[in-house]
């Protein structure tokens, strides 16, 4: 959440920053909120203050012989008096939690506003593939023709937008996976295998819930409610809820492997067909937790992993700064790693490495204390590294060869027993 004492200090710093997401930020409401907690608050703590002068002016009273029995009336009444004005004190803070909790991130202050049209790429690598003496197949027919993939019988165990890997199509997807991991363990990130299921609050901490509660899949008839994961970013950054770390344990790196479950699938272009789209992906995910101060140089070493990874593959991709209203609800910064796509002729998001400053541990309060002893809120940052379902047809289609083989990448083929070119099979 956004800092309240942020938007009562600088409302229209505020303002600004958000209608650079395309927010309609009016703060006139939760200004007139500020004002009542404090006229509230004054007056709770001016009637406790009189109930405890009273209650000790009792002894004296009775010394000098005055009527005590009024002293107790009036101490009652104010704390008859006090009840009320703190159930009102009570809405109040909901009140205030109701319009903050909805707020999304505010933008890095360098970052353009606007949406995608606005996003700048900012790094380009490699070239893209010039298929020369014969016409390039797509993921879907090279995935077919080379026995990786089975999309018809995906279809009739589970429905649209899903697939079957098969033979050397799972062999090479946990290629991939191994590739991710083993890049991870070696550079000291401590590997996590979260649970699927996760619970309300979970949600909300991650930012997810309550603005889009209807892009997850609910578990019908659990009481308290839960839901399947749509990242492990959302298991990963709920980790330390509720906790204060140390600054000296600080940062603390974490990557985890899942299944990623997601309502938003489904062709939102016809060219958005095999594994481009879908409801349920492979994706590692890196998270890390930080101090504030140590925030940007933890994105810029997200940044550069997963850069890496894909460089490691060979395949040609760029890197895009987004423009605030790009950048997701929950994130302050994002650069989004793109590889390219033959068959599409453009590039598609692998992974999106994200900076949420302290807006993710302010709901749900995550904490460290510096040398001093004074508590601060953790950053908390997530990169992807990588999803495997661009980067498995961007493989297949930027290595295709003219026989309709496609070569894999040398870092791939420790975990494919040795094996160095995916053949036809029919």
């Amino acid at each position: 959440m956004i800092d309240a004492k942020l938007i009562e200090t600088r409302p229209d710093y505020v303002k600004e920053a958000l209608a650079k997401k395309g927010w309609d930020f009016e703060p006139e409401g939760l200004l007139a909120l500020f004002v009542k907690r404090r006229e509230l608050l004054k007056e709770v703590e001016s009637n406790k203050a009189e109930q405890n002068r009273l209650s000790k002016s009792v002894p004296q009273v009775k010394k000098e012989g005055g009527d005590v029995q009024a002293l107790f009336a009036k101490v009652k009444e104010l704390a008859a008096l006090n009840k009320d004005k703190e159930v009102e004190l009570d809405q109040v803070e909901k009140d205030i939690q109701a319009q903050i909790e909805v707020l999304p991130n505010m933008p890095d202050d360098d970052l353009l506003a606007g949406g995608k049209e606005n996003n700048t790429p900012i790094y380009h690598f490699g070239e893209e593939p010039k298929f020369e003496g014969f016409t390039p197949k797509d993921h879907v027919e090279l995935a077919e023709s080379l026995g990786l993939i089975d999309y018809k019988r995906a279809a009739k165990i589970s429905g649209s937008g899903t697939w079957v890997y098969t033979n050397l199509g799972a062999r090479l997807e946990w290629a991939l996976l191994n590739y991710f991991i083993t890049t991870h363990l070696n550079d000291g990130y401590e590997m996590i295998l979260p649970p699927h299921i996760l619970n309300e609050q979970s949600g909300f901490t991650a930012g997810q819930f309550p603005k889009f509660r209807e892009d997850v899949f609910w578990l019908e008839g659990q009481e308290p409610k839960k839901f399947i994961l749509p990242t492990a970013e959302t298991a990963l950054v709920n980790l330390h809820r509720d906790e204060v770390l140390s600054e000296e344990d600080l940062p603390k790196r974490y990557f985890a492997y899942t299944p990623c479950y997601r309502k938003e699938a489904g062709s939102y272009r016809t060219e958005e067909r095999g594994m481009i789209r879908g409801y349920q992906f492979d994706k590692v995910e890196m998270v890390q937790y930080t101090t504030d101060d140590g925030s940007d140089k933890a994105f810029d070493e997200l940044v550069r992993k997963a850069q890496a990874l894909l460089e490691g593959l060979g395949l040609c991709y760029q890197l895009n700064k987004l423009a605030a209203g790009d950048c997701s609800h929950s994130m302050a910064r994002t650069y989004d790693i793109e590889v390219f796509i033959p068959s599409m002729k453009i590039y598609k998001e692998v992974s999106s490495v994200s900076n949420a400053r302290d807006y993710q541990a302010r709901r749900g309060m995550i904490r460290y204390k510096d040398k001093d002893g004074k508590m601060h809120f953790c950053h908390t940052l997530n990169g992807s590294g990588l999803a495997t379902s661009r980067v498995f047809p961007a493989l297949l289609e930027q290595n295709q060869q003219a026989d309709g083989s496609v070569i894999i990448p040398e870092v791939l083929r420790p975990f494919m027993g040795g094996l160095s070119v995916l053949k036809p099979i029919k």
